[in-house]
């Protein structure tokens, strides 16, 4: 088998797949998060604690000199980056959280019963049929 037909295989496994389309949504997931909170959550708490606008927020190590720009310690950037990351994990945590809750759910729901033996009329039917194709 040749390495690229070992990658095909490998490439179009059900778990390779479905991990690509998680990755794509969770991309996507991400970037609706970070608008949600740079545009929506963090204005609320900058309002709330004196008109703060966090993404704005940064110690200044090197002031600008000429066309050089100011080198900053950007810390209101990760405190936006944080609540992105809380509220990814929350949601996440209650996805995995509804699905051990079904999963819960099958486990707790009795097995289907296997049929019943069949009776001694069908056990003699099926000896005869048996004895009939023997002979043919």
């Amino acid at each position: 088998m040749s390495m690229v037909d070992e990658f095909k295989q490998f490439a179009m496994r059900g778990n390779v797949v479905d991990m690509a389309v998680g990755v794509i949504i969770g991309t996507a997931f991400g970037a609706i998060v970070s608008s949600l909170v740079g545009d929506v959550v963090m204005p609320i708490i900058g309002l709330l604690v004196g008109g703060i606008d966090f993404s704005e927020m940064a110690l200044t190590l090197k002031a600008a000199q000429g066309d050089e720009p100011a080198v900053l310690l950007s810390y209101g950037k990760l405190v936006q980056a944080t609540f992105d990351f809380l509220i990814v994990a929350f949601a996440i945590f209650m996805v995995i959280k509804g699905i051990n809750k079904m999963q819960r759910k099958q486990a707790e729901q009795p097995a289907p019963e296997a049929p019943p033996e069949p009776g001694a009329e069908e056990k003699l039917l099926a000896e005869i049929r048996d004895l009939l194709k023997s002979k043919a």
